[in-house]
């Protein structure tokens, strides 16, 4: 990460080193959860077939609710003193999860490829959880078990509606 400009310093009682290598672990998991956003509400928009209506209203939720997160992890990042995500480019930079760009994708590869994405971003989470522990930074501790209990439930919601009987 950059040098800090002195005009961003957020002050904090945490030691500034140990908290930047929580922020590298949060701007991975929000670069994850804006691609998630986006691969989910793609889905969304071209999901067909007979379980359309369900599955459209069931990635809407999804994808309102990581959104919801994008804000948090961003703000958590920043009241620690750090700088995050500026753009898409850096998003890209930052993410681990794969787009995808396919013209058609059959619903239940959607709703499967969804459930690992999440899965993959519950141990980005855990990770950035384990660093802020080591970093004595508790209210990052406890904000990412939300974060996980979350991404947990759209994964098992994800896996229930995929299953073929």
């Amino acid at each position: 990460m950059a040098d800090i400009n002195p005009a961003l310093e957020t002050p904090s009682d945490l030691n500034r080193n140990d908290t930047r290598t929580v922020a590298d672990a949060l701007n991975t998991a929000l670069a994850d959860c804006f691609a998630i956003y986006l691969k989910t509400k793609n889905f969304h928009w071209h999901v067909s077939g007979p379980h359309f209506r369900d599955y459209h209203l069931l990635l809407d939720d999804q994808a309102a609710q990581i959104l919801g997160v994008t804000d948090a992890i961003a703000e958590r990042v920043r009241k620690t003193g750090n700088t995050t995500l500026r753009s898409i480019g850096d998003i890209s930079r930052h993410q681990q999860i794969a787009d995808n760009d396919r013209d058609f994708v059959p619903p239940h590869e959607m709703l499967a490829e969804l459930r690992e994405d999440n899965l993959k971003l519950i141990e980005t989470l855990r990770d950035a959880r384990e660093r802020a522990e080591a970093a004595k930074d508790t209210a990052t501790s406890s904000i990412a078990d939300e974060w996980i209990d979350q991404a947990e439930e759209r994964a098992w919601f994800l896996f229930e509606a995929s299953r073929k009987s």
